[in-house]
This record gives structure tokens, C-alpha cells and sequence, in this order.
């Protein structure tokens, strides 16, 4: 799945910017990551009462392994049933720039800073 094919898909949601990141595409809206794709999956942003309705939906979280362990990022794909309603698939990215937009910002690290000791 190719960034013209993200918008296309997302149409019906409205304009979004995809970007080339963690060997997939991210898809961003009102400067908000709600999405990204993996391997050909869509994969949207989630709390748990969205995650709930789409695994009812038959969706899958998206994990990936890490030093022998299981990680989930709070990702979940679009049902196969939504990729084929543009309207279904537009509430969905709406559902997921409002967890986006309820999400802390996380802060950017900078380089270390050296504490100053204190000087008698």
C-alpha cells in the first residue's frame, strides 16, 4: 500500500499527509499521527473502547517483537469490511485523530544536559 493509496482510501475522511517512517508509511491529519501501515495492513490509532469496536469488527492490534518480547503500540487494523466503505472507513479515522488529539504529546529528547554541581 503506497501513500496515493492512503488517500485514496481516506478520502471520504478528508486530507491527510503520509510519510515514509518505521519501515512503513505514517499517516497524519491536523499534525496528528492517526495512522500508519505495515506491510500493506492500515493500521489506526486506538484507545481501548475504539480498539474494542474494531476488534469486534475482526481487527488485529498491530504488534511486533523486540528483544524477545511482545510489544503493542495501541494500533489497531482496519476491518477488511470498512476498507471497502469509504464512509465506514472515514468514521474510523475520525475515531482516531480524537484518541490522537486526547494523547499527551510526548516530548522531543534533546541531548543530555550535564547537571551542575553546586558550587561552595
Amino acid at each position: 500500500m503506497d501513500a496515493e493509496t492512503v488517500a485514496d482510501l481516506l478520502a471520504a475522511f478528508g486530507p491527510v499527509r503520509v510519510k515514509r517512517m518505521f519501515g512503513g508509511l505514517g499517516v497524519f491529519a491536523d499534525g496528528l499521527m492517526l495512522a500508519l501501515v505495515i506491510d500493506d495492513t492500515l493500521y489506526f490509532k486506538a484507545d481501548p473502547a475504539l480498539a474494542e469496536r474494531l476488534a469486534a469488527g475482526g481487527s488485529v492490534p498491530f504488534t511486533y517483537d523486540r528483544r524477545g518480547r511482545r510489544v503493542e503500540l495501541g494500533y489497531w487494523s482496519a476491518p477488511e469490511a470498512a476498507l471497502d466503505d469509504a464512509e465506514a472507513l472515514a468514521e474510523i479515522a475520525r475515531a482516531a485523530l480524537a484518541v490522537a488529539r486526547r494523547s499527551p504529546a510526548k516530548a522531543k529528547r534533546g541531548p543530555p544536559t550535564r547537571r551542575q554541581l553546586p558550587t561552595n
